[in-house]
């Protein structure tokens, strides 16, 4: 395993590569911080999960994704992934997007060991992370400077593999691209946010805003974002 592949990336959309690397039809599947249920959704209606608990610890989003009312295969839950109120193996699937960096870096450890619990035998983790690379990532570290807690995040899969919870069965590094009208589009997305207290005074937004509109073009701004994705089975 490793944190950064510069080579390797593939280019590509998450929900097509979580298709090619899994069978999510008619399986269980937990998504641990499912966000505003983007990909939610998207594992539903393109790749057909039979049910998802979708949870998430930001209170304002999860009131709002309560308030979904066409997603009748998925249960929405508050609560983070270091306790997980299911019963031991519950789920088929588990699915991490750009969340475990989010979780407490002391509770990730515990939070690996919930997910091996709710999982079937033989049960797969797939783990997205944001690659802490790049011209977006130059960007977004001005915004929330997130290297410690990637790097505990990837820290904690690799030893719950050298612990025996897991087997790495693949990991894949790939860039999605992120178009971005205008400054307005992209401070409402990263900047005016319900989940984190940014704290961003007059100087600081003048500094983001001015290394964003560095990519400005008449179409707006398009930039790549890197992944690294750690395809993980549960080991009994």
């Amino acid at each position: 395993m490793q944190i950064n592949d510069p080579n390797a990336y593939r280019r590509c959309e998450e929900i097509d590569l979580i298709g090619d690397l899994i069978e999510v039809r008619d399986r269980r599947v937990l998504e641990l911080g499912c966000g505003a249920a983007y990909m939610t959704r998207a594992l539903v209606t393109r790749l057909g999960a039979a049910r998802i608990t979708a949870t998430e610890v930001d209170r304002i989003q999860h009131a709002r994704n309560l308030a979904i009312e066409d997603l009748p295969q998925v249960s929405f839950r508050y609560g983070g992934a270091e306790s997980i109120a299911d019963p031991d193996a519950s789920y088929d699937i588990v699915v991490m997007l750009k969340s475990l960096h989010h979780v407490p870096v002391a509770a990730m450890d515990q939070a690996l060991r919930e997910i091996h619990r709710v999982l079937v035998p033989g049960g797969l983790l797939y783990v997205s992370e944001p690659v802490y690379w790049g011209d977006f990532n130059a960007i977004m570290r001005l915004i929330d400077d997130e290297r410690l807690v990637r790097e505990a995040a990837f820290e904690a899969l690799r030893s719950a593999v050298d612990a025996g919870l897991f087997q790495l069965v693949e990991e894949v590094f790939f860039e999605s691209e992120g178009v971005y009208p205008d400054w307005a589009s992209f401070a409402a997305r990263f900047i005016d946010v319900t989940h984190s207290e940014r704290n961003l005074d007059a100087s600081r937004l003048a500094e983001i805003r001015a290394a964003f509109e560095h990519h400005l073009t008449p179409q707006g701004v398009r930039l790549w974002k890197p992944h690294r994705v750690d395809l993980l089975r549960r080991v009994d």
